[in-house]
C-alpha cells in the first residue's frame, strides 16, 4: 500500500506514523515539499504520488491557514485521486462541558484552535468519500513529546505550574501511529475515538512522567485553567471503546505505559 504522511518528516507524530508504516511504501511529505495553504502546490504532490492513502498528522496550532484550510486541501486532494484519508483531529473540538465525549457528541469548540480542527473535520467529513477522522488526546511517551520535556523544564526550576483541573487522555505517540497505521487499511469510515485508556490531569501525568524519569515530582506544581487565565476546556474525555473493538492496537492507558 502506498502512504503519503503529512508532517512525516518533522512532525512529532508523523515521524512515528512513518516508522509504523515501515512495511509499506511510504511517502513522508514536509513543508518543503509541499505548502499546506497552498492548494495547488499540494494537490499537484499528491497527484504526482498517487497515494493510496493520506495521514494528515500536520498542524500548526495557531496558524488556522495550516490547521483548517490546510486540511481542506489534503481532504480536495485525497478526494481528487480517489485517496483513502486518515485525518487527525483532536479532542479540544470539545468545550468540556458534557464531560465523557462518544463519536456522536456535536463539536462545541471554545479556542481558536480547537474551531480549527472542528473545521478541519468537517470539510474531511464532507468531500471524501473514504475518510476516517481519528479524534485523540495528549500525546507523549517516547521521552521527546512537549510535555515531557515541560515537565523536565518546571523540574529543573522553569516558572509554571500544571492543570490539576483538566481531565483528559493521554495516549503513548506509537500506540497512536501504530493505531493510525492500521486505520489507513481498514474500511471504518466517520469519526473514531483513540485516546489513551486512562482520564487524568495534567498534574497527575507530570508526577508519572517525573516518576519514569527518576525526577522529584514534589516540585511540580498545580493551578487551575481559571487561575492562570488560560482559557480551554477543563474535561474531555473520549470514550474510545469503539475503537478498542476495532482495532487490534492497543491504546494504553498513561498510567501503564509511565
Amino acid at each position: 500500500m502506498r502512504l503519503l504522511v503529512t508532517g512525516g518528516r518533522t512532525g512529532y507524530l508523523g515521524q512515528h506514523v512513518v516508522t509504523a508504516a515501515g512495511a509499506h511504501h511510504v511517502t513522508s511529505v514536509g513543508t518543503r515539499d509541499a505548502d499546506l495553504r497552498q492548494r495547488a502546490a499540494f494537490e499537484a504532490l499528491v497527484v504526482h504520488h498517487r497515494p493510496d492513502v493520506i495521514v494528515h498528522t500536520a498542524y500548526v496550532q495557531s496558524d488556522w491557514r495550516v490547521t483548517a484550510t490546510g486540511a481542506a486541501h489534503v481532504a480536495l486532494a485525497a478526494a481528487r485521486v480517489g485517496a483513502r484519508l486518515v485525518l487527525v483531529s483532536s479532542d479540544v473540538v470539545f468545550s468540556g462541558d458534557d464531560g465523557l465525549y462518544a463519536e456522536s457528541a456535536p463539536p462545541d469548540p471554545i479556542t481558536p484552535y480547537g474551531a480549527a480542527k472542528a473545521a478541519a473535520e468537517t470539510v474531511a467529513l464532507a468531500v471524501c468519500p473514504d475518510v476516517v477522522v481519528a479524534r485523540t488526546s495528549l500525546i507523549l511517551g517516547d521521552g521527546n513529546s512537549q510535555h515531557e520535556r515541560l515537565v523536565h523544564a518546571l523540574v529543573g526550576g522553569q516558572d509554571g505550574a500544571l492543570f490539576e483541573d483538566e481531565q483528559r487522555c493521554p495516549v503513548h505517540v506509537m500506540d497512536l501511529a501504530t493505531a493510525l497505521v492500521e486505520l489507513a487499511c481498514k474500511e471504518v469510515q466517520g469519526v473514531l475515538h483513540v485516546g489513551g485508556a486512562d482520564a487524568m490531569s495534567r498534574l497527575e501525568l507530570g508526577r508519572l512522567i517525573a516518576g519514569r524519569d527518576g525526577l522529584d515530582a514534589a516540585l511540580l506544581g498545580g493551578t487551575s485553567r481559571a487561575a492562570a487565565r488560560v482559557p480551554g476546556p477543563v474535561d474531555v474525555r473520549l470514550d474510545s471503546t469503539l475503537a478498542s473493538r476495532v482495532l487490534t492496537t492497543r491504546l494504553r492507558g498513561a498510567r501503564e505505559f509511565l
